[in-house]
Formats: structure tokens, sequence, C-alpha cells
């Protein structure tokens, strides 16, 4: 079973094409080795509403490019949830629930200002930050120097694969 996406774009002033947001975001779980009943939501929202979201969770003012929630803790790779074959439900014991991962909420006015100097596009640039904020969901951080060389080395293999693949075309 391929992981639940819903994809809501709550902005109206950048284009965004949420099917491909989803297939990348369940592309990205599978990859990362969750299987079953995964649920994940991926919202893209305006400066303003960033801007409040960014400073009630982490205290820091004015917009950002991507904000992560989760809301269970981070699954390791291979993490079997919901009716895969191997939890088919029986009598007395009924199929887990899914497993809840979190939210991912971008802002593409944002990453519309930053992808000339990071990404390079702005398609290029909402890829990175979709799969930096289920990266985070994931449980990776970049803290330390070397937690941000794992992650950002993650980042661009699953990136890579991604567009080489043809899909982010």
């Amino acid at each position: 079973m391929a992981p639940e996406v819903f994809v809501s774009n709550d902005q109206d002033e950048y284009e965004v094409d949420s099917a491909r947001w989803a297939a990348l975001a369940s592309e990205t779980l599978r990859a990362e080795g969750l299987v079953g009943e995964v649920e994940l939501s991926v919202l893209f929202v305006d400066a303003a509403q960033i801007a409040v979201l960014n400073e009630q969770f982490l205290g820091h003012e004015g917009p950002t490019d991507v904000l992560s929630f989760p809301i269970e803790d981070a699954p390791g790779p291979g993490t079997a949830t919901g009716s895969d074959a191997s939890s088919e439900p029986t009598p007395g014991n009924p199929s887990p629930a899914p497993l809840l991962l979190g939210d991912v909420v971008i802002c593409p006015e944002v990453a519309a200002r930053n992808a000339p100097e990071h990404a390079g596009t702005y398609d290029e640039e909402l890829a990175l930050l979709l799969v930096h904020g289920i990266l985070h969901l994931l449980g990776m951080d970049h803290e330390a120097d070397e937690e941000a060389e794992a992650m950002e080395r993650r980042e661009q293999e699953l990136l890579e694969a991604h567009f080489r693949s043809g899909a982010g075309q």
C-alpha cells in the first residue's frame, strides 16, 4: 500500500502542482523504507501564515521556507504500518491504525525568493523543501555539522533519483 499524501494549497500567488508534490512525497517516503499505511500532509501557505507558525512554534520572527510538524515519533526505515501483507487483521487483532507522520508546511513565496541562490529554479526549490521537510519528520536534523552533512547528502540522493527517473520533469 502506498503512503497517503494530502496536499493543500492555501495560497494563490504562486503556482503549485499538488499532484506532482504528492507524488514526490510518496516516492520519498517509499525510498526511506516506509511501507503500509502512512499519512502525510503537505500544506502550501502564504508568507503571513508561515510567519505566524514560525513565531508560534519556533519563536522566530518572520516567514521561513519550510516547517515540519511531526505527529508521532519518527519511524525507522522499513517500518511496517497499517494493513500490509505481514499485518493482516485477524479476529482479536484488528489492523493497526495508520502512522500519522505529520505536516510539512511550505511557503512558495519564500521558496521563489530563495531559489536563484539555493536550488536553482522555483520547482527545484519546492522539491528540495519538500524532501527536507519529510526528512525532518523522519528524525533527521541539521543542528550539528555531521547531521547537516548527512541530511544534505540524503536530500541530494533522493532528488537526483527523482529527477533522473523523469518524475521531476
